[in-house]
């Protein structure tokens, strides 16, 4: 073979295992993830917060609505008037309640003559009945005198003293005497029957006044209901009426039945809803900060004061209650929270949106990592304790106790639920090693770590798709120029 032939031999040689050697690189160099990396920290302090979004609303409001029918004659107020409790606010006309009230009235005072005449008919009727009892006593006193004397002319009739003239005049006084008494004695008891009838009429009177006085609250109460005036010490924030429009008792919010709004304005609320996934963590007293979007570049200092039980699904519908077609809503829910302002300001109105952030818990000196690097795996010992369903000889030779059915099929074994654990991916000699971390209260961006890592410790943060697929010994790269080019993007 010639020399020339070699060497092409040889290049020919060498290019091909350039090639393999190439191919053989690039192969290894395929299995090796590219990840983006972070440290294990300690934070000084941690914050973590529950934002919310609802709107500026006062303490104390009242939503004053009609109470008649009326056509509104005055209304002494306009909007944004400051008023004190007991203010005039609005009069409807009361022609008809004010005509029946002194009707009323008047049949009162009639009511009340009569029952001064029942009175007087009483006390005669009293009066005559002491005169007969008095008149009664004379005339015992007289017929005791017509007997006792009639006694005497009896004996002195007998002895031939008297004569028999005599004795009969003393015998037609006695008779006079006791037939007064008897006559003395109707006299009392028609007396008595007057007395008692005069009694009834009085009572009758009295009764009637208590009937009329009751009709005189209630047409008062009906002229009353045409005048409104303050409750409380308030600002005029809504009048949505003019005079001589009509007023309609009726539903809230329904046309004609709202008048006015009024509200204390000294302490404001920002009344917000919190998310059900977040309402366990929030809790009276807890600060908060309060943005309102009519008041760019101003945050609000405010507490919580208020924490609903009850859950609102986000159409507005009480949770727990059916729809339409009897079956429970699935919206998601979301809970009202009250936070009450430390220091409002005049620019405040109510129904301003608001959006607050809640702080509901605070950490200090903790060890934390990005929330990102956060990932879930499947239980590494669970999975290697499962024994595969579809091989009956591996599961019998692993002890299983069930019997064979007849006709020689075995049934799959029951595989419990798998059972997932939160953890990170940490580097550990150029590879990516699953670690399970037990995590604390989380910040905006930080996640704060109780077990499983120690500080300094590097753990892979991105990207989200890697860590997706990522498996545990995986070989990596570090390559965080990604994650600065990322940064500059977002």
């Amino acid at each position: 073979m010639s020399k020339t032939k070699k060497i092409v031999i040889g290049s020919v040689a060498a290019l091909v295992v350039s090639i393999g050697g190439f191919a053989y690189y690039k192969a290894q160099q395929a299995k090796i993830v590219k990840v983006q990396t972070g440290k294990v920290v300690k934070m000084e302090s941690l914050v973590q917060t529950v934002s919310a979004s609802g709107e500026i609303k006062p303490l104390k409001y009242i939503n004053i609505t009609a109470n008649s029918n009326g056509r509104i004659m005055e209304i002494p107020i306009k909007e944004g008037d400051r008023v004190k409790k007991g203010d005039l606010l609005l009069k409807q006309e009361s022609v008809q309640s004010s005509a029946e009230l002194r009707s009323v009235e008047a049949m009162v005072q009639q009511a009340m003559t009569d029952a001064e005449g029942s009175e007087a008919a009483y006390q005669a009727a009293a009066a005559t009945l002491k005169t007969s009892q008095a008149d009664l006593v004379r005339i015992k006193a007289d017929f005791e005198k017509a007997r006792l004397d009639l006694e005497r002319s009896e004996n002195l009739l007998k002895e031939g003293l008297i004569s028999k003239a005599q004795f009969d005049q003393y015998k037609a006084s006695y008779d006079v005497a006791k037939a007064q008494i008897d006559a003395s004695q109707s006299r009392i008891l028609q007396s008595q029957a007057e007395l008692n009838r005069a009694d009834r009429g009085r009572a009758s009177a009295r009764g009637r006044i208590a009937q009329q006085q009751a009709s005189i609250a209630r047409s008062t109460d009906v002229v009353n209901k045409t005048i409104y005036t303050a409750p409380l010490d308030a600002i005029v924030t809504n009048l949505p009426v003019r005079v001589g429009e009509s007023a309609v008792p009726g539903i809230q919010n329904s046309i004609g039945s709202g008048l006015m709004t009024l509200a204390d304005l000294s302490v404001i609320t920002a009344e917000v809803k919190v998310d059900e996934t977040d309402i366990i963590n929030v809790k009276l007293g807890q600060e908060a900060e309060v943005t309102i979007d009519a008041i760019p570049n101003k945050t609000f200092k405010g507490t919580v004061t208020e924490v609903g039980s009850s859950a609102l699904t986000r159409s507005g519908q009480a949770a727990g209650t059916s729809n339409t077609s009897g079956t429970s809503s699935q919206e998601a829910k979301d809970f009202k929270v009250v936070v009450t302002l430390l220091e409002p300001t005049s620019e405040l109105k109510p129904g301003l949106s608001t959006t607050a952030k809640i702080t509901t818990a605070t950490r200090q000196n903790v060890l934390a990592i990005p929330i990102q690097a956060l990932t879930i795996r499947e239980n590494e010992k669970d999975k290697e304790g499962q024994t595969p369903a579809s091989n009956p000889s591996t599961a019998k030779a692993a002890g299983s106790s069930e019997a064979t059915p007849k006709g020689g099929t075995v049934s799959a074994p029951k595989t419990s639920k798998k059972k997932e654990e939160q953890g990170v991916f940490i580097l550990r000699d150029g590879k990516a090693v699953f670690v399970p971390v037990t995590t604390g209260i989380t910040g905006q961006t930080e996640i704060e770590v109780l077990a499983g890592l120690k500080e300094g410790d590097e753990i892979v943060t991105g990207s989200y798709k890697i860590l997706r697929t990522l498996k545990t010994d995986a070989k990596v790269k570090v390559d965080n120029k990604e994650a600065g080019k990322d940064e500059k993007k977002s």
